[in-house]
């Protein structure tokens, strides 16, 4: 078992990452805790055992779940059911339960502790890790939330097996945006899954504990994702986060070279990378540039004009106000 330290003071956890890391989840509630909520989706079909009292609360399928409503039906039914601030909360499945099940957690009587299981890498290497927790609005993704601190959080590598191959590919999109994070990293398609994931939940941590609240330097952690966001929220197109968020590279490297930020050898570092994990690397047929660049607007990056997390000689960086020229041009290259 890899165990990876978030530090933040009284605030601080751990990460367990390896086969079995679920069997570790009585250990790891808080002492007090009568009673546990253990949200999940009907697809998921991973049973944990927290050591008290649970009940599982099931919660829809897909970014729909993700909604204020879905957090009001789990704030109710545990109202009725009589958890207390004292008690926990347990997010079983993929980003949108630990998103979810964590923004409701950080809601119910005002804060209470959470434990994150997650069961896909997307989960694994970057929702379940943190303490961002939110829900989508039809304006735009991730737009009503809170930072909320698990207590623990167990990666078990078992329920990866049962991942479907594309919800695997979608993880590994994700994953892809870690080799530019750092570039004690960039190899990470060399080192077994396990580790991988590992190294990935190193490289966040280290983030997440210099720039809890988001500020410029955890903002790089949205790497490609300025425009997969849009192109999710845009709703059209069968793909899914991950499948974005490798588009969303192959766009910001291609935007970051417009701007004559990086040079073209590493624009094809990024092609290489994204295209390692058989990922997407166009745009979809028939996007429409100006509901993008309205949706870029209302990123929660983007103050001061359109914002975006792009490389350079001195790696990743946030860069405001960029022209819409130099977007369209970047465009121009992904449909090319």
């Amino acid at each position: 078992m890899i165990t990876v330290p978030v530090d933040l003071g009284d605030r601080s956890y751990e990460v367990l990452v390896g086969a079995g890391a679920r069997e570790w989840l009585a250990s790891v509630v808080p002492s007090g805790a009568k009673q546990a909520a253990v949200v999940t989706q009907a697809g998921v079909g991973f049973a944990v055992d927290p050591g008290i009292v649970h009940e599982q609360f099931e919660i829809a399928d897909g970014e729909a779940a993700k909604s204020l409503a879905t957090v009001e039906e789990l704030c109710r039914a545990w109202a009725r059911c009589g958890l207390s601030r004292a008690d926990v909360v347990v997010g079983v499945g993929g980003g949108v339960v630990t998103d979810v099940a964590g923004f409701a957690a950080a809601v119910y009587h005002r804060g209470v502790a959470v434990v994150h299981v997650p069961t896909t890498i997307l989960g694994m290497i970057d929702a379940a890790i943190g303490g961002k927790t939110g829900v989508n609005l039809p304006e735009g993704k991730n737009l009503v939330g809170a930072f909320w601190q698990p207590s623990a959080v167990l990666c078990d590598t078992d329920a990866l097996a049962t991942l479907p191959p594309r919800e695997f590919r979608s993880g590994m999109g994700e994953l892809a945006k870690y080799h530019f994070l750092d570039p004690l990293h960039r190899d990470l398609d060399r080192l077994p899954l396990d580790e991988r994931i590992a190294a990935c939940v190193r490289i966040k941590a280290d983030v997440v504990a210099s720039d809890e609240r988001e500020g410029d330097h955890r903002a790089l952690l949205n790497y490609g994702h300025t425009l997969a966001h849009a192109l999710e929220t845009a709703g059209r197109f069968d793909l899914r986060h991950g499948e974005c968020v490798a588009i969303g590279l192959v766009f910001a490297a291609e935007l970051a070279n417009v701007c004559g930020r990086i040079d073209e050898d590493r624009v094809r570092e990024h092609r290489r990378v994204v295209g390692t994990y058989d990922l997407p690397v166009a745009l979809p047929a028939a996007v429409d540039r100006d509901e993008l660049i309205t949706l870029f607007g209302r990123d929660k990056k983007a103050i001061g004009g359109v914002t975006f997390v792009l490389d350079g000689p001195n790696g990743l960086e946030l860069v405001r106000d960029v022209e819409r020229a130099a977007i369209d041009e970047a465009f121009d290259r992904m449909t090319a």
